[in-house]
């Protein structure tokens, strides 16, 4: 298991990582390290990879999962939610919670403020990215917009994902600068860019420390899970939490 974490200016108490497919005892379609139960592999090994990625990370507990259904909608862990909320995004303030999404060619993108008081890890495709998922994200927080960090983690590459018309429309009708995240594949059909339109959509609200991004679900598959490219596969998570008794800086 060779986990990626994220390369940013945040805080000694934040903690964060984004899992691949390596690593785990799923078998195929599912090989290795499918960490969804929603996806068709074996409870059994699904239970036994999301043990590997406590262990691997040294995660102070399980992970709070959530049933993403592409909305907007973000739960704050702190208020003790249910088992597995409807949501797309989760966010804490307490130190030792984890903050998880599952993507497979939808945008993970993981967020803190700079005093390292408050985390968030959000699951944006393109149907969340258009509704204002990651603006409810920001809106979470108690920090600033100014004081906020993202990390966008892997997803589908511009040159791999093909949408029609209506995706298009859903961005440029709302703000006419998103064109420049579309580029023009065939009649009736762009290559859309995940990264492109979250940055836009982020300094819209204000926040300009973006980092992360340039990694392709679709055209790396040794390490990572396509939805679009395999259709039957599994699921990476992106996890961020606090890390009670660290210093900050």
């Amino acid at each position: 298991m060779n986990p990626l974490i994220p390369d940013w200016p945040a805080s000694a108490r934040v903690r964060s990582a984004s899992s691949t497919r390596q690593g785990g005892v799923s078998q195929p379609p599912f090989g290795s390290l499918n960490l969804a139960l929603h996806v068709g592999d074996r409870v059994t090994d699904v239970m036994r990879n999301r043990q590997r990625l406590v262990e691997k990370l040294a995660l102070p507990g399980e992970p709070h999962w959530l049933n993403q259904v592409h909305g907007v909608t973000v739960v704050d862990l702190d208020d003790a939610p249910g088992e597995l909320p409807d949501a797309d995004a989760s966010t804490t303030c307490a130190a030792n919670t984890v903050c998880a999404v599952l993507t497979a060619d939808c945008l993970p993108v993981l967020f803190c403020d700079c005093a390292g008081t408050q985390v968030a890890a959000v699951h944006a495709g393109w149907r969340g990215l258009a509704a204002g998922i990651l603006e409810a994200a920001v809106a979470a927080f108690a920090a600033p917009p100014e004081e906020i960090l993202a990390w966008l983690g892997p997803a589908i590459g511009p040159q791999a994902f093909e949408v029609g018309d209506e995706v298009r429309h859903a961005f440029c009708d709302v703000d006419p600068a998103a064109a420049e995240a579309f580029t023009a594949a065939r009649p009736g059909h762009w290559r859309a860019d995940l990264y492109h339109l979250a940055r836009q959509r982020l300094a819209r609200v204000d926040v300009d420390g973006v980092y992360g991004a340039g990694r392709c679900t679709f055209s790396e598959p040794d390490d990572f899970y396509s939805f679009r490219r395999d259709n039957n596969t599994g699921r990476m998570a992106s996890i961020i939490w606090l890390e009670a008794g660290a210093g900050k800086g």
